[in-house]
């Protein structure tokens, strides 16, 4: 057994079907009565639906969430923080509304309590992801870290097979980049691997059947282990490509994820072999990169940076962006070299060394 260290991070995590119902009592134990609720404008509904439930213990509703934290939308938000008096943040929804509460409570470190409804993560790291002046930059604190996440599996049900898909997909990039951190440790390493197995094996039955609960367990249980990963272990291209992507040309996030995994794994494998072999003995596939990609595409979700958006005009500037900033990877970052990379992820073509 190598050294290692491993710090653990000191969520509450309740884990479950119709768990939404406990709301009220964690609220009581973190001594609040004075919630904000928030939530993008897609999620309205359930954030009303959370405020009946908590009836005179939420002080309000915020439903202006955006993907990639924007920081003009927490600025605002703070306001209505402010305005309203509140002593704790619930956020519903997936990884816009986790954001903003995790930019929130980063400027006024009030507590928060995190019920997800897709497979993002964010809920369970230490980590700010926000954007200004089209640039997305991260921070870790602990600041930010929820005080308590609530996954009820049944606010999963209703989450479209293509976006369970490309929202599971970005939860193996957690595990997967997890594996090959410079922090990488025999914990992170079972749970990336616990994750992997699980989101696999849930997401082609849930293409095909999204009512099914048991996958769906399965799935948000992956999520979970993969994220808690991300939590603690240091991130390497993928997610510098997939925040420069989103941040600076406002691609979707968990598609941009999706799109990007199998070649930032490609790129990769020949520094970082034996992870790599992990990553494919969990998957069931003979290849990691090309087992990603053929997850997606076989299940329906995107595969090109060209269906999302994307300009090909602006593929040299993702790659300056990208090789610009120094950070731990186990293949060297070189501005050529990444080019290609998205120049195969915008036409969709199958993954390969570059």
């Amino acid at each position: 057994m190598k050294d290692f260290i491993y710090n653990a991070l000191p969520s509450r995590v309740i884990f479950g079907s119709g768990t939404l119902s406990r709301v009220p009592d964690e609220l009581n134990r973190l001594g609040c009565s004075k919630a904000l609720i928030l939530s993008t404008e897609g999620q309205a509904q359930k954030a009303r639906d959370l405020q009946d439930l908590l009836g005179n213990k939420a002080v309000g509703i915020y439903t202006k969430a955006l993907m990639h934290t924007p920081t003009n939308v927490t600025e605002d938000a703070c306001k209505v923080v402010e305005t309203l008096g509140a002593d704790c943040l619930i956020s519903i929804g997936g990884g816009s509304a986790v954001g903003l509460a995790k930019a929130i409570a980063f400027r006024t470190d009030l507590p928060q309590i995190i019920i997800p409804t897709t497979y993002s993560g964010s809920e369970a790291t230490p980590i700010l992801g926000q954007t200004e002046h089209g640039m997305k930059t991260t921070q870790r604190s602990m600041k930010v870290l929820p005080e308590v996440i609530i996954y009820d599996v049944s606010l999963t049900l209703t989450l479209s097979p293509r976006i369970t898909v490309a929202s599971g997909i970005n939860a193996l990039a957690h595990a997967v980049e997890a594996l090959y951190s410079k922090d990488a440790n025999p914990i992170t390493d079972t749970l990336a691997l616990q994750g992997l197995a699980s989101i696999a094996k849930a997401l082609p039955i849930l293409a095909s059947d999204p009512a099914s609960l048991d996958a769906r367990s399965d799935a948000l249980y992956g999520a979970w282990a993969c994220a808690s990963c991300l939590g603690v272990v240091g991130m390497g291209l993928h997610h510098k490509l997939c925040h420069t992507l989103g941040g600076t040309f406002g691609l979707p996030h968990a598609e941009t994820h999706t799109v990007i995994l199998p070649h930032a794994i490609a790129y990769n494998t020949p520094y970082a072999e034996d992870a790599m072999s992990k990553v494919a003995e969990a998957l069931g596939v003979s290849d990691a990169a090309q087992g990603v990609y053929e997850l997606a595409k076989g299940l329906g979700a995107p595969y090109s940076l060209k269906e999302l958006g994307m300009k090909e005009d602006d593929l040299e500037r993702a790659a300056d962006i990208a090789a610009k900033s120094p950070y731990p990877n186990p293949a060297p970052l070189v501005k050529e070299r990444l080019l290609v990379l998205l120049k195969n992820a915008f036409e969709g073509l199958p993954p390969g060394s570059v």
